[in-house]
């Protein structure tokens, strides 16, 4: 009979520890903190660099650059941990994650020294400009373009719903060049400094508050110089494979942010129901408020589930196979995200509403987990089609 070794189906106790470091410091800020700054006007800038000095920001990127070493798992947990504590941090998507992992893998060595270090302790926010009114995320449809002029490139188009570029030093802009071996577009990224000439943006108002803001931006006549270009543009992949190193990332980091939404509304539910008493008991004792929570319960451990899988594959260098998990990690993030606030609100009754108990709002932001940076159609598109081998639908 053959020996079996068992393995604890558990994080490492580096994560744990990580973890609970994490929820100590982001708890030092909490919901008021974030709601304070979205009222009035203001940033996360002490939270977002408290994190940075700590470490935290720059968790997933390489000792050499100024980072901690660690994995996309390790920067997940430290964002759903600090979701958790109702201090969420939109730009750790996009900053560390997206433009920190599209550098890592295939920026240069000048660009790697250049840029990482400083996104990595947080004194640098590099925002990500890649949907476009027609095209989405299409990156087949956008119509940014980059020209070559001597050397330098040349960029023009336009870009929307973009976070936190009035915070950002520099973005990191997908265009599409023309390929010199076949007269081809295909997709190109560029870091763009956000105070280039004929760089302007414009704020989009959004229906929630929060500190992060959303932009559209527009190119004209932008020149940046050669070594702005992030990867070979003459690779066999046209570019995409700069752009797919930063899309599971996104992914995976949707889905940790919106786990820790989740845990936060599931915390506040729960800590009401048990001290609330309508009649002799707690409202925590009927079944009726009970069921939904523990409902939620089960739907978050499932969620969590998969956006752990998917780091874990995406750390392992499995792409696909971390693209598969990640898009599933990101639906069912974005499903839990909405129950939990819902069931959370419900819990509270016409409290739940008020600005008080800090739930409301986030009615409104949880929704946004279904839509960005990828629908949920969109995501059952690709599980019909790589998951079940389904026929293509669009």
């Amino acid at each position: 009979m053959s020996t079996m070794t068992a393995t604890p189906f558990t994080e490492p106790e580096e994560r744990v520890a990580l973890r609970e470091a994490v929820a100590r410091l982001a708890g030092k800020y909490g919901h008021e903190y974030i709601a304070r700054q979205a009222a009035s006007g203001g940033k996360t800038t002490d939270l977002w660099m408290e994190m940075g000095r700590n470490g935290f920001l720059g968790v997933n990127i390489a000792e050499e650059y100024g980072g901690g070493g660690g994995g996309m798992a390790d920067l997940a947990a430290v964002l759903e941990e600090a979701a958790a504590q109702g201090a969420p941090l939109l730009m750790m998507v996009v900053s560390p994650a997206i433009c920190g992992s599209i550098i890592s893998r295939c920026g240069t060595d000048e660009q790697k020294h250049r840029w990482l270090p400083s996104i990595a302790d947080g004194s640098l926010l590099m925002a990500f400009g890649i949907t476009e009114a027609d095209a989405g995320s299409n990156s087949h449809q956008i119509s940014t373009t980059a020209t070559r002029d001597g050397d330098e490139w040349v960029l023009n188009g336009q870009k929307t719903f973009i976070s936190g570029v009035d915070e950002a030093k520099a973005v990191l802009i997908v265009s599409r060049t023309e390929d010199a071996r076949t007269g081809k577009l295909k997709p190109a990224l560029f870091v763009v400094p956000t105070d280039a000439t004929g760089f302007t943006r414009q704020v989009i108002p959004m229906a929630w508050q929060a500190p992060e803001k959303q932009f559209t931006l527009f190119l004209d006549d932008v020149r940046v110089p050669a070594d702005a270009l992030v990867g070979d543009p003459d690779s066999a992949d046209g570019g995409l494979w700069q752009l797919f190193a930063g899309l599971n990332p996104e992914r995976i980091m949707g889905g940790a942010l919106t786990c820790g939404m989740a845990r936060y509304a599931l915390g506040r539910a729960v800590d009401y129901a048990k001290t609330r008493t309508v009649w002799k008991e707690p409202i925590g004792t009927h079944q009726a408020i009970a069921h939904p929570l523990a409902k939620v319960k089960i739907e978050l451990e499932q969620a969590r589930l998969l956006w752990q899988k998917a780091a874990a594959l995406y750390d392992a260098g499995d792409d696909f196979a971390a693209g598969e998990y990640a898009n599933m990690a990101k639906y069912a993030g974005g499903e839990v995200a909405c129950n939990a606030t819902d069931a959370a609100v419900q819990t509270h009754g016409g409290n739940g509403l008020t600005v008080e108990y800090g739930l409301a709002n986030q009615l409104v932001a949880a929704r946004l987990g279904r839509i960005a940076p990828v629908s949920r159609e969109m995501i059952l598109n690709f599980v019909a089609m790589h998951s079940l081998g389904l026929p293509k639908s669009y």
